[in-house]
């Protein structure tokens, strides 16, 4: 079976996208070769295909990703040409494969990764990742990111073709729980209703510390916030003060299985990112799919793309603000209604949302890449 290496900029653990990404070229008779980098507290690697974990000197900032490249470049010298293509997710993995050249390049971008929240206000910094983006754009034949508004901007600013494929969950039964007495277990009262907000990144502008100030004004709810993030640091730090009258609780990042059965026994889910940013304006995020796939209703902000899916099918409510009373509304409206209409509008939609939906795309750019480097290496 041909080899395709699978680099991602994280440790792997908690990658769904990723995941779901290695068993379609599974499916499709490719063997994934995953590639992503040492984290501190990682957890040994248990997935079922081979795993290379490469070391960086840091873990943020311009050293890690100068090492990252740096890493990236060393692995491909190594080791590629004992694969037969390689598959790039997001911006930060691109480069080393397109310079090495010697085999197909499949470029999957998470987000709009020149707009993100960590290089607002930091003009250097992006005019760097601008440039390297130009170079690797004009060196690709097609590429495929996670919504609508994402791929026209790159329409629009390279004439790359772009194929949507959404972070959708693979369609699976329902989970069935006892209500919410599976939070017993983590130390979490269920004698209330639950709020959940879940993320591997609540950094600023993620809408942690606006649910937080909300909460002493949202009597009778408990607000729980699975992830990690210096919003999430921020939150557990102050977890246990008064005002918050032990409603507040911080869980650290979960595996999917667990989070999935968390999420199925919650009463509200919470999306709540800010404007500020392009790369946020334009997100779809995957707790939005999570949460539809658990009938779980939900209070999001007015994202472009997330009120889209929200309002269209009737899955929650859409805050014009993160106000403290603002939520409070949204969520009292919420549990108002009866789960059980939630849950009936939430199944018609897990029917039109899923990784089966959008798959065929990410093969045809597969296949697409294939070709277009067979017949580069025709004309060489």
């Amino acid at each position: 079976m041909p080899r395709i290496a699978v680099w991602v900029s994280n440790d792997l653990t908690f990658d769904q996208r990723v995941q779901k990404t290695c068993q379609s070229l599974v499916n499709r008779g490719w063997t994934p070769v995953l590639v992503g980098r040492e984290m501190p507290g990682m957890k040994p690697w248990q997935g079922p295909w081979e795993a290379h974990r490469l070391p960086v000197k840091a873990q943020r900032g311009i050293r890690f990703y100068a090492s990252w490249q740096w890493a990236l470049w060393k692995w491909v010298r190594r080791h590629g040409l004992e694969v037969d293509a390689i598959w790039c997710n997001d911006l930060d993995t691109l480069a080393p494969a397109l310079g090495w050249g010697h085999r197909p390049v499949v470029y999957d971008s998470h987000e709009y990764f020149t707009e993100a929240a960590g290089l607002t206000g930091k003009p250097v910094r992006r005019a760097v990742w601008l440039m390297l983006e130009r170079w690797c754009m004009s060196r690709l034949t097609s590429m495929i990111t996670v919504n609508e508004s994402i791929a026209a901007a790159y329409r629009e600013k390279y004439g790359v073709e772009v194929e949507v494929v959404r972070n959708m969950p693979v369609l699976r039964p329902p989970v069935l729980t006892e209500g919410r007495s599976v939070f017993d277990s983590y130390g979490i009262p269920s004698d209330l209703p639950i709020v959940l907000m879940q993320g591997a990144y609540m950094d600023r502008d993620r809408g942690t510390a606006e649910a937080v100030a909300a909460l002493p004004h949202v009597p009778g709810i408990r607000l729980v916030l699975v992830g990690a993030g210096i919003e999430w640091e921020e939150a557990r730090s102050v977890q246990g003060e008064e005002r918050f009258e032990g409603r507040l609780h911080c869980l650290p990042i979960l595996p999917f299985e667990e989070l999935r059965i968390l999420t199925a026994s919650a009463d509200v889910g919470l999306s709540l990112d800010k404007s500020g940013h392009g790369n946020y304006e334009m997100s779809l995020p995957n707790k939005l799919f999570d949460f539809m796939h658990a009938g779980l209703p939900m209070v999001t902000t007015a994202r472009a793309e997330v009120a889209k899916v929200v309002e269209g099918h009737r899955l929650g409510v859409v805050v014009p603000d993160l106000e403290p009373e603002t939520l409070r509304g949204a969520i009292l409206e919420v549990l108002s209604m009866p789960r059980k209409e939630w849950t009936i509008r939430a199944g018609e939609a897990r029917n039109q949302f899923h990784w089966g939906v959008d798959e065929p795309k990410l093969l045809k750019v597969l296949d697409e890449s294939l070709k277009a480097h067979l017949r580069g290496s025709q004309k060489a």
